[in-house]
């Protein structure tokens, strides 16, 4: 014998069920929406020779080069090993543009790229207080007094949210401590459309003379940015040892 439901029964269990089935979709669509998602796990180990023995996504950091390295940044062969001026071409400037510089070191790119941009600013961002120092030698003279000298921090590019048009890291971001954060941090600071642009040396490439920590691959740079509002806009592979990969903001 069929039991009977009551009218006044049924229609709770109609609204409910409504409720429920609005909810789930209000709930698929808050976790669909763009943004960064959870921080992965990071994870420690063994330290190799230039490694700091931490890792990200099963790579692990490399050291930091030091201040004392500066001279190295400012090499008189490094125009024709790398071609900084087609890497300064292929960031598509113009006047006006804000741009971040992150791990500017001794302002090697900073002063190419400020001229440039001008009236627009350029912000210098190292972690380290010698290179800042630097920096601002950099800032004091013609043509570059739009360069801004900014100390950052691991996990952070100390420059204020949807301000920049343009963030560029040059040989930077396989040293980054605090990647994600870092990274997190950036993508506050551009502009909505803005663009992130990762330089490094080609992993993929065994004749690359550079130590294996310092160099990564497309692979990996694509799976560690994933958790963020990015897309990859384009790879462009002109330079000689270098990926250029940039990256924009959603």
């Amino acid at each position: 014998m069929k039991t009977r439901i009551r009218r006044s029964t049924l229609a709770s269990l109609v609204a409910a069920t409504m409720g429920a089935l609005l909810g789930a979709a209000i709930q698929a669509q808050t976790v669909s929406a763009p943004g960064p998602g959870p921080a992965p796990v990071y994870q420690t180990g063994a330290a190799s020779r230039d490694g700091i023995g931490k890792f990200y996504y099963h790579r692990e950091i490399a050291h930091i080069m030091g201040f004392e390295g500066a001279a190295w940044l400012e090499r008189p062969d490094r125009q024709s090993e790398e071609r900084t001026d087609l890497l300064v071409n292929a960031l598509h400037l113009a006047p006006g543009m804000n741009v971040a510089d992150v791990g500017a070191g001794s302002g090697y790119l900073s002063k190419l790229i400020a001229p440039l941009i001008a009236p627009g600013q350029l912000f210098a961002v190292d972690v380290q207080p010698q290179m800042v120092e630097l920096l601002r030698g950099l800032a004091s003279q013609p043509g570059t007094r739009n360069i801004v000298p900014t100390l950052g921090s691991v996990d952070s590019v100390n420059v204020r949210k949807n301000s920049i048009d343009l963030a560029v890291m040059v040989d930077t971001y396989h040293e980054l401590s605090q990647p994600h954060e870092m990274v997190q941090s950036i993508v506050s600071a551009l502009k909505s459309g803005g663009r992130l642009v990762l330089v490094e040396y080609r992993g993929e490439d065994p004749n690359v003379p550079i130590k294996p920590l310092h160099k990564m691959t497309v692979a990996q740079v694509r799976l560690e940015m994933k958790t963020f509002p990015l897309v990859l806009e384009r790879t462009d592979e002109q330079l000689p040892i270098q990926h250029i990969l940039v990256f924009r903001k959603l």
